[in-house]
């Protein structure tokens, strides 16, 4: 009898264990809430040959915690953006809209390197969808894009100080490696693809009819201990070439937001004194 209690404890009481060290580390989520403005440029050959370009506008969210498995190592990025594009032709006497969705979620693993840096790597997988509509054309004047991808992601961050308050820059880079999209044959109608023919609309993507990358570098400036004004740069390059249509959009935008750190603590559960905070973000 004693050595089944022997036994038992022996293997309840790692578990025991490991709730309780679960239980005192607490993951707070640090939000962002952005808009961007800057200039966009656009190219599509299913509609015209000729480049468009103008401005653009964004509303971006942001949201990223540790992960629960290896918090101190590993972290969840969750975003999303509504993007509207008004372009002109060079000559200015018509007009190309842009509206899309972008939606993505990935982790990363972080290396803590000296002097505050901190070095991350990783994957994620993005939805974006949208369409490209030209006041020009009466017969087909619209362009839908739509994608999935895998991607590979980074991020390089510094945290320092500024006027006696946390100055926290990063850079974050994303660039998809494989995934599917859709683009329809040059000259074909959606009504043709309504109809049936949708031979040849889904493509594997490969870095030779599908590129994209996105740019992001941004500082957040401490007001209190969670809040944050936040000012940054977004850059993103698109460019596809299948079915012999050519696809370019080119955008710089200014990114004002702000952003900050709750804790995200379940029902019933009250940490302790003396927990450990681990951020996703420092």
């Amino acid at each position: 009898m004693m050595r089944r209690l022997l036994l038992i404890v022996a293997v309840v009481l790692p578990w025991v264990a490991m709730a309780q060290e679960d239980s005192a580390v607490v993951r707070p989520v640090a939000s962002a809430y952005e808009v961007g403005v800057g200039c966009s440029n656009i190219t599509d050959t299913y509609l015209s040959p000729l480049e468009y370009d103008g401005l653009e506008f964004s509303l971006r969210y942001e949201r990223r915690q540790a992960m629960k498995f290896d918090p101190e190592r590993w972290s969840m990025r969750l975003a999303g953006a509504v993007t509207v594009d008004k372009t002109d032709n060079p000559v200015r006497n018509a007009s190309m809209w842009y509206a899309g969705l972008d939606l993505s979620w990935g982790m990363t693993h972080r290396w803590r390197l000296p002097h505050n840096l901190i070095v991350s790597a990783g994957g994620s997988t993005s939805l974006d969808v949208g369409c490209i509509y030209s006041t020009r054309n009466g017969n087909n004047p619209a362009s839908a894009k739509a994608a999935w991808m895998v991607n590979l992601t980074g991020e390089l961050s510094w945290s320092t100080r500024l006027a006696g308050r946390k100055l926290l820059l990063r850079y974050q880079p994303t660039i998809p490696l494989t995934g599917v999209f859709l683009a329809p044959d040059y000259g074909e109608l959606y009504y043709e693809i309504y109809l049936g023919n949708d031979d040849g609309l889904c493509h594997a993507a490969w870095w030779g009819n599908y590129f994209k990358m996105e740019n992001r570098v941004t500082a957040d400036w401490y007001l209190g201990s969670n809040t944050a004004l936040r000012l940054g740069y977004q850059g993103n390059v698109l460019s596809t070439k299948v079915n012999d249509v050519t696809t370019k959009m080119v955008s710089h935008s200014v990114v004002l937001g702000v952003s900050g750190e709750f804790m995200s603590i379940a029902p019933g559960k009250v940490p302790h004194c003396d927990s450990r905070i681990i951020s996703a973000i420092y």
